[in-house]
């Protein structure tokens, strides 16, 4: 999972905020790492991948809400989604700006 790809193409899809776009990429990267989708699905997760999905989310949703709604469709289907939703976004005023 390339996370800049990821988070470009985020921006340019769904926007939502640097923060939130930087969150959504890390959960990706870590789901990617730990393989579930190519186990419960049978192909590896990618950025069209992850676009295609997000989109399939009900219209007016936020990028956080977007992924979350997946992750709770996948959830449903295979289980062991859960930990991969979003609960908080840090922005970057409260981070200090720091990455």
């Amino acid at each position: 999972m390339d996370r800049k790809r990821l988070e470009r193409t985020l921006a340019e899809e769904f926007g939502g905020t640097p923060a939130e776009r930087r969150v959504i990429a890390r959960a990706a990267n870590d789901l990617a790492d730990a393989g579930k989708p190519s186990t419960d699905r049978g192909h590896a997760l990618s950025v069209p991948g992850v676009i295609r999905h997000l989109s399939d989310a009900p219209e007016g949703s936020s990028l956080v809400e977007r992924w979350n709604w997946w992750m709770g469709a996948l959830e449903a289907a295979y289980g062991g989604y859960d930990y991969f939703t979003v609960r908080f976004v840090e922005d970057d005023e409260e981070a200090g700006l720091r990455r």
